[in-house]
């Protein structure tokens, strides 16, 4: 018996036709009959009812289309953990992620990876979580790292919780600071009325801000609006307004830090990949690199706590 033969079986039993079947296999269809034939020799039964324009399986046909289908599916698993092998020493890995990551822990990490792994080239989009779980939906991603939760369901994405971020304010270190006098914390509704340089539509951290202030009973004002991560904070350098943005990123900023008073702001940072097939080794290996580089480095927010989840921490014994 041939896996060759079982494929070609299998492709007679979804098409219920023999030239139908060679066409999707790519193989002359006296071929393709003669290989079931020598197929059904070796059992000793036949697997087809031939009739004029209408294929059926014999009994022994339904007995083996499911063992047939689990030894091909078999194979084909061998045959990816082989070239996985080789992927890491060459190969590509297709990473997406929001531009506030990309900007502040995706560089560390992929930096990481290629020092590991300098075979393996890196393509990364930045996007909304919208987007990138479209486009892990559509095959044109391996990971990505996405804001949970997500508004929209998506049944056939698996996510892990990597860690929660905690918001903060930025601001001009050369323009009066958000809050007065004794408080340093700054509170949601403080943002009532005050201009704020905000980020272009679908971006995460503009609908987070946007259901944030709604939540405390108020619209946001914006002075300026429809940038990426770095034209907001160069909008808030200039004085243009205040900003909401992730710790990661402020830190890098140069700009003044303000974070809120507890309970805070947070968002959660997931990594997903589709449900429905298992990621490719390269993307299994950078999400061991990135869950071990948080591990270690656990972002920091100043008066505010981040970092992985505590579900995490208690595994780790903290």
């Amino acid at each position: 018996m041939q896996l060759q033969q079982l494929r070609y079986f299998t492709a007679v039993a979804d098409t219920r036709h023999f030239t139908r079947a060679a066409e999707r296999e790519h193989v002359a269809q006296p071929s393709l009959s003669q290989q079931i034939r020598s197929l059904e020799r070796e059992l000793g039964a036949e697997l087809f009812h031939r009739a004029r324009g209408h294929i059926t399986l014999t009994d022994a046909g339904e007995t083996l289309l499911p063992l047939a289908r689990r030894i091909l599916a078999d194979a084909e698993t061998a045959r990816r953990e082989v070239q996985e092998v080789a992927q890491l020493r060459r190969g590509r890995l297709r990473l997406g992620a929001p531009p506030s990551l990309c900007a502040s822990l995706v560089p560390d990490v992929l930096s990481a990876f290629h020092a590991a792994y300098p075979g393996v080239d890196l393509i990364v989009t930045e996007d909304g979580s919208q987007d990138l779980v479209r486009a892990l939906a559509d095959g044109a991603l391996d990971l990505a790292l996405i804001i949970t939760p997500l508004p929209v369901q998506a049944p056939a994405l698996a996510t892990s919780e990597l860690l929660r971020e905690e918001l903060v304010v930025v601001s001009a270190p050369d323009r009066p600071a958000p809050v007065t006098g004794r408080r340093t914390r700054i509170r949601v509704e403080d943002l009532r009325g005050r201009p704020l340089a905000m980020f272009r539509r679908g971006y995460d951290l503009r609908e987070f801000t946007t259901a944030a202030c709604r939540a405390a009973g108020f619209e946001p004002t914006f002075t300026v609006e429809g940038g990426e991560m770095d034209a907001v904070l160069g909008f808030v350098r200039a004085g243009l307004g205040i900003a909401v943005v992730p710790s990661m990123v402020a830190e890098r900023s140069g700009l003044r830090i303000t974070p809120f008073a507890t309970p805070g702001m947070h968002r959660v940072v997931s990594v997903a990949h589709r449900g429905d097939v298992s990621p490719p080794r390269a993307a299994r290996e950078l999400e061991r690199i990135l869950k071990e580089h948080l591990r270690l480095e656990p972002p920091q927010c100043p008066g505010g706590r981040s970092g992985p989840p505590p579900s995490a921490a208690r595994r780790r014994g903290r």
